[in-house]
């Protein structure tokens, strides 16, 4: 008692700052009280949520390996399945016990295959599960209709290809690329056809993504790029010069050349890299004839292209540029004519005195 009282005094009788001071420390140690024991209602919550979804998990994946198990040819659905069906039905009109049910037929349905996959999505059909996936990209917030279109996905629901396609330029990128996932993942090449109207940005990594999953196809059918390439949206073009090479598509070999006056300097870069590699010769011709108003950039990246298809015609043109300011010009000039004529390389390479140079012809000499 007389240590309250001896505190309270020295609280009365300090300057006011010090008195803010205690004020601020009992207020801090109260709040650290509070969130220790919001702390521990939080984590005794979590665990009580686990340990319920836990057991709900366990009580459907029972149904649902009876309802796999318990089908007959005679009838369509089984009185067993009809009463695990109706039992389902009941529980997902609750979005927790409904969440848990999406979640364990998609573990289900990765771990096997075949009729029992086919019963599955059949299953998804009949508990009314489709509804509550499609009345998700009707939400007005972006991540519950994202992930309507990632479980219509995850379901192989082809049927809402014209309710999903209406997202197609959708301000969240994430709706976007769920929306691109699915066309894909559904209806292969033919799910390309999105990128006809696409007027949003494709992002590197949704590209990435998007070849990912075509590359996953066994039967790479023919398609056309042409339109893409034609595409007001940057994009899209850039993503049809990867199609270009990576499928091969020489069939749109005068597309491709036109675009070579596309206004974009990445788009240029990107297609002269792809002229290349689809061994263009006409295109060499015309980078060599307007060598000079091009970009540096798209000049280095001539170079490389000329390094994929040497001829010996290109001897007069790469010794004006075996001297160039330029490092990788040079080394690819030089590189070239290594190549082209050992002997024309032998004589020049004496020619030249600039450091540079001299390490070049060192390089090539011992590679």
């Amino acid at each position: 008692m007389n240590n309250n009282q001896y505190f309270f005094e020295y609280l009365q009788n300090s300057p006011p700052i010090i008195e803010l001071v205690w004020f601020m420390i009992g207020v801090s140690l109260l709040s650290i009280l509070i969130l220790i024991i919001y702390l521990k209602y939080l984590r005794t919550h979590l665990r009580s949520n686990e340990k319920i979804r836990e057991t709900y998990q366990m009580k459907y994946e029972l149904h649902l390996i009876t309802y796999l198990y318990s089908g007959n040819e005679e009838e369509t659905i089984s009185p067993e399945q009809q009463t695990i069906i109706d039992e389902l039905k009941k529980d997902l009109s609750d979005s927790f016990k409904r969440s848990i049910v999406v979640a364990t037929l998609l573990k289900l349905k990765n771990e096997i295959s075949g009729e029992l996959d086919e019963s599955i999505q059949k299953l998804y059909y009949q508990t009314g599960l489709i509804n509550f996936s499609i009345s998700k990209l009707r939400s007005r917030k972006w991540y519950v209709v994202a992930k309507g279109v990632r479980e219509l996905t995850q379901f192989h629901i082809k049927e809402v290809h014209d309710e999903v396609i209406t997202l197609i330029n959708h301000p969240k990128n994430e709706v976007r690329k769920e929306m691109q996932l699915y066309l894909v993942n559904l209806f292969s090449f033919k799910g390309l056809d999105f990128l006809d109207v696409l007027q949003t940005p494709l992002s590197e990594w949704d590209q990435i993504q998007l070849l990912e999953v075509l590359q996953r196809f066994d039967d790479q059918q023919v398609f056309d790029i042409k339109p893409w390439l034609k595409s007001s949206n940057d994009s899209v073009v850039t993503f049809a010069l990867k199609l270009a090479d990576i499928y091969i598509q020489f069939q749109a070999k005068e597309d491709l050349i036109e675009l070579l006056d596309h206004k974009s300097e990445k788009i240029r870069i990107e297609l002269i890299n792809v002229l290349g590699n689809l061994n263009i010769i006409e295109a060499k011709t015309i980078l060599k004839n307007h060598f000079i108003e091009r970009s540096q950039q798209e000049q280095i990246a001539f170079f490389k292209m000329m390094e994929k298809m040497p001829e010996s015609d290109d001897e007069s043109f790469l010794l004006e540029y075996i001297h160039h300011e330029n490092f990788e010009i040079k080394l690819s000039a030089l590189k070239i004519l290594k190549m082209i004529n050992s002997n024309t390389f032998n004589i020049q390479k004496h020619k030249g005195t600039e450091p540079d140079f001299v390490k070049i012809v060192e390089y090539l000499e011992n590679n």
